[in-house]
């Protein structure tokens, strides 16, 4: 099975972040949820980093050469359009010279109450050998994120993918760990809710985190 990081498990200051974006009274403010998803966005960017492979560089101050060990190639960030762009500007605030790839994906609701995931439009740069970080606040069914790594794999094969998500639901993380491939993929979350309602929203989870961070859409 995928490895799983869930960071919310410790004590640190990133449980006040999710604590805030839960919150209805902290929901009235979008900047600041905005914020709030960018700041988690950082903190699983500077964990991820852990990870990642590092060589030795010499680097010239004023005084003489630091020998450094820095990365070695930068990641790949992604998400999925709109909900995902703050924990995506997160992401990039500490990869700085990621290159980045975006998908525009939504739910086509169907009269009966089913609905299925779509893809509109991808743009990704070359993926083979590279690390990817796919980032989308919300990790309900995990459909719309598998669907989002089948297309960008389709464009190459990473090394190494990091599932990001700020909220996941228990039947979502199993979803994934039932179709990523074990050995190359690691699920990163801030918290685990355990229920999932026929319309595939997380109880309790925060809302429409698209409606939040952006305002609300005319309709699905």
């Amino acid at each position: 099975m995928s490895i799983i990081r869930h960071l919310g498990k410790e004590n640190s200051i990133f449980n006040r972040f999710i604590a805030e974006l839960r919150g209805i009274d902290y929901q009235k403010d979008s900047m600041r949820f905005r914020r709030n998803l960018e700041r988690i966005g950082e903190i699983f960017a500077y964990e991820i980093s852990k990870t990642m492979s590092y060589h030795a560089q010499e680097v010239v101050t004023p005084l003489g050469i630091a020998n450094m060990l820095l990365c070695e190639q930068p990641p790949v960030l992604a998400t999925i359009l709109r909900a995902g762009l703050p924990l995506h500007q997160g992401l990039l605030n500490y990869f700085d010279n990621a290159e980045n790839a975006f998908i525009s994906a939504f739910r086509k609701h169907y009269r009966d109450g089913t609905f299925e995931i779509q893809v509109d439009y991808i743009s990704t740069p070359a993926l083979e050998g590279r690390t990817l970080i796919i980032a989308d606040p919300m990790l309900a069914t995990g459909k719309s994120m598998f669907l989002a790594y089948q297309e960008l794999i389709a464009n190459g094969d990473p090394e190494h993918t990091h599932i990001v998500s700020a909220i996941a639901s228990t039947q979502g993380i199993k979803y994934l760990q039932s179709k990523l491939p074990v050995q190359k993929c690691t699920i990163w979350v801030g918290a685990v809710d355990e229920e999932l309602t026929a319309q595939s929203y997380i109880v309790p989870g925060l809302g429409d985190a698209g409606d939040l961070a952006y305002g609300r859409k005319i309709s699905d």
